[in-house]
């Protein structure tokens, strides 16, 4: 079985689990308080300027929010950003507050019901952030078929997503979508849930389970071979946290897989590496983002603190040197003196940073 066929239903299914999938965000769950798992649940501790957004949102979307993560990666002031299945719109409203005034967001959901409560508080939203026009804007649609949206090739700086992807059923659709909106340089980061194998294709036609966002998880393996299929530069894996499953008939169903919620950061890149090198690269951060000014973590295992040499892959100087990046490091070095594979730890399996968390007391 290939990346591709994992987690694909066949054809005469696909309508059934896009409708159940509506109805499930539609009409089953009126909040995050109807969920049956801590799948759809984020557990990360916002940082004070996200908690100052969030302070302007409004209850009723608030209430409505399903994400795992926070699929805020830094230095947004001023990007077009783009959020694949916004929902009732938390992530665009809290989004549209950090990138200001200059910059721009656009959501994208395929449930009407969630996209009305979105639309209703445009103005509310405008006018708490003191904005003369709105910033923001919504699109009804699947983000399976994101070209038959008015949305222009290259046209957005960054894309998230946050729990998301695994309820589509062509997640390779996504992920090459999403590669061919974005800019070169431009950043897809994104928090969903993986599988630590390929769920059984009985478990994915569960309409409970898939609205979950247990079913329809990836395994991560073939995320990884999904994103490099589509373009994408090296994963990096920003944190991981385990999922609990403590209702008992869910938990029943599906016995010994283990879930996690995990954010990764995919670069759109050109000349990447096929896997990490090591050509002497070094960076070095020199501040300039507000919300981490002396040290910037950017993945697992890999920050920058300030005014500090950093050695790196030829691909994490490249994604550094392409991107909005560039302008807060200093990078020395070039392609020239190949020195082997990079030697330095880059996590992708997201299991076994849980596992590490797990040890030191820090998962949820």
């Amino acid at each position: 079985m290939t990346a591709k066929d994992s987690n694909q239903s066949s054809p005469c299914c696909e309508p059934d689990l896009h409708q159940e999938v509506q109805r499930y965000y539609g009409e089953v769950l009126a909040s995050t308080d109807d969920l049956k798992t801590s799948a759809c649940c984020t557990v990360v501790q916002p940082a004070d300027h996200v908690k100052e957004a969030l302070a302007h949102i409004h209850d009723d979307v608030m209430a409505r929010y399903y994400g795992c993560g926070l699929a805020l990666p830094e230095a947004l002031t001023g990007l077009r950003v783009l959020d694949l299945g916004c929902g009732a719109g938390r992530d665009v409203y809290l989004l549209s507050r950090l990138v200001g005034e200059q910059g721009s967001v656009v959501g994208v959901d395929m449930t009407v019901a969630q996209l009305d409560v979105a639309r209703r508080y445009q103005d509310y939203h405008r006018e708490r952030f003191a904005y003369s026009l709105s910033n923001v804007e919504f699109f009804e649609g699947n983000i399976e078929k994101l070209d038959e949206l008015p949305l222009a090739a290259g046209s957005f700086d960054a894309i998230i997503s946050n729990c998301v992807i695994n309820l589509a059923i062509d997640k390779a659709a996504v992920l090459s979508s999403a590669h061919d909106l974005l800019r070169d340089g431009g950043e897809l980061y994104f928090a969903d849930v993986y599988a630590d194998r390929r769920v059984p294709a009985e478990l994915t036609r569960d309409p409970v389970l898939y609205g979950e966002c247990l079913s329809g998880a990836l395994y991560w393996h073939d995320f990884i071979a999904l994103a490099r299929e589509a373009g994408f530069a090296e994963p990096l894996l920003v944190e991981s946290h385990a999922i609990d499953i403590e209702d008992r008939e869910i938990a029943q169903k599906t016995g010994d897989i283990r879930f996690c919620s995990a954010t990764y950061r995919l670069f759109k890149l050109s000349g990447a590496e096929n896997r990490p090198e090591d050509y002497g690269h070094q960076v070095i951060y020199r501040g300039g983002i507000s919300e981490q000014p002396e040290l910037l973590d950017f993945a697992m295992d890999l920050s920058f603190p300030r005014n500090k040499a950093v050695s790196v892959s030829a691909n994490i100087a490249k994604m550094i040197d392409a991107s909005r990046f560039s302008s807060f490091f200093e990078i020395i070095g070039d392609d020239r003196g190949y020195l082997g594979p990079f030697r330095g730890l880059m996590y992708e399996d997201p299991f076994e940073s849980v596992a590490a968390d797990n040890l030191s007391g820090g998962c949820c």
